[in-house]
């Protein structure tokens, strides 16, 4: 017999969850890279590596129980501030920020041409130009609308942290359900009846006499791939193309026989494609219907987690609701400086207020990008890592 026979006809039933070195059904097999983790590990990585859209695949975070260890340190808040201006988040909105901080400059050398101003030895000097007025806005117009910027944010920011979580757990689900089915299989291989005779903690069943390892071997490793086919084929859906394309054609080719690989690869659907294959591979299996039953209520679930995720793709939060957003905290930051210069009165030519504007930006800013960074939750959710 073939080292192939002789390695299936011990194999306990376990091994079905994992794919052998080289079987009839797949060639041997390679790593995704496509969808990587982590920071970036070049120090000299360009910097549409560390902001905005190319710094999103840094941010799909696994932890372990020594990263808990390390986020819970007493040294985080040291730490955080140390790594202040690397910020991803902060270095997204240096255009918005600099903006503001500019109109609190004009404002501070407006207002010191127009009305006069304070030498480096404290002595007052007039207008440069006499005549011109200063500007100014009253401080109430802005406390007013305070609450109102910050219900919109924070609606905002809870709505777009529900879409990452919901996607989060659609995944999950997806992954808990490839394992059950997986389990189910290889539990229920060869059983025909209803209700088998098997004790408990007992591998022997009458129902299994006369099943051909070798066959055995082979349904089971077809339904392990066929489940990894799906769950593969849908993160590549919910993927960049330009990030994952190539590797999913390249990994689908080294793993599934080359006429199912080239027909998911093909397919309009490749997720429905790849359920399709897996729902055939069910049916094949020797066992009753109402086993099948059972691992046929995973594919529905599996067609429910999809659906919620290209709902969550295609539908972001209402476009108007977000750019209203945008705008009143833009016009809202952009203004403030003209409140705020009457308010640091006791700084040197009212200079302090524009580190203040820049801080309050930051802030700001920084809130509505976060909102913005969660509200498309795939292409930062660590797929690869389950």
């Amino acid at each position: 017999p073939s080292p192939l026979s002789l390695r299936a006809a011990v194999a306990p039933p376990a091994d079905a969850f994992v794919s052998p070195k080289s079987t009839p059904l797949s060639a041997p097999t390679t790593q995704s890279t496509a969808l990587y983790m982590g920071p970036p590990i070049d120090p000299n990585a360009p910097i549409t590596e560390k902001v905005g859209e190319g710094s999103r695949k840094y941010r799909r975070t696994v932890f372990t129980h020594d990263d808990w260890v390390q986020f819970r340190s007493s040294d985080r808040f040291a730490k955080n501030l140390k790594t202040l201006f690397n910020s991803g988040i902060y270095r997204s909105v240096a255009k918005e920020i600099t903006a503001t901080v500019t109109v609190a400059t004009v404002v501070c050398l407006w207002n010191a041409i127009a009305g006069g101003y304070q030498g480096i030895g404290g002595e007052m000097h007039d207008p440069v130009i006499p005549g011109l007025m200063k500007i100014g806005l009253p401080m109430n117009t802005f406390t007013i609308l305070n609450s109102s910027l910050g219900l919109l944010l924070v609606f905002r920011t809870n709505k777009s942290y529900g879409r990452w979580d919901e996607a989060r757990k659609f995944w999950g689900l997806n992954i808990n359900h490839t394992r059950d089915l997986c389990r189910m299989g290889t539990a229920w291989y060869g059983k025909m009846s209803e209700y088998d005779t098997t004790g408990f903690m007992d591998s022997a069943s009458v129902d299994q006499t006369g099943i051909d390892p070798v066959k055995r071997q082979e349904d089971l490793q077809r339904l392990s791939l066929c489940t990894w086919a799906f769950v593969r084929s849908m993160k590549r859906h919910l993927s960049p193309v330009e990030e994952d394309e190539e590797e999913f054609q390249m990994e689908l080719r080294s793993r599934l026989p080359a006429e199912q690989a080239e027909k998911i690869i093909a397919a309009a659907h490749r997720p429905n494609r790849a359920l399709q294959d897996l729902s055939v591979a069910i049916e094949k299996l020797p066992m009753h219907f109402v086993r099948k039953n059972e691992l046929n209520k995973n594919l529905s679930i599996f067609e429910d987690t999809l659906g919620g995720c290209e709902r969550l793709l295609s539908s972001p939060i209402p476009l108007f609701y977000s750019r209203h957003t945008a705008r009143f905290l833009s016009s809202w930051l952009l203004l403030l400086p003209l409140a705020l210069y009457g308010e640091f009165g006791n700084s040197w030519n009212h200079i302090a207020m524009i580190p203040t504007t820049g801080f309050i930006s930051v802030c700001l800013f920084g809130i509505e990008e976060l909102a913005t960074q969660l509200e498309e939750p795939f292409t930062i959710l660590p797929m690869q890592g389950f």
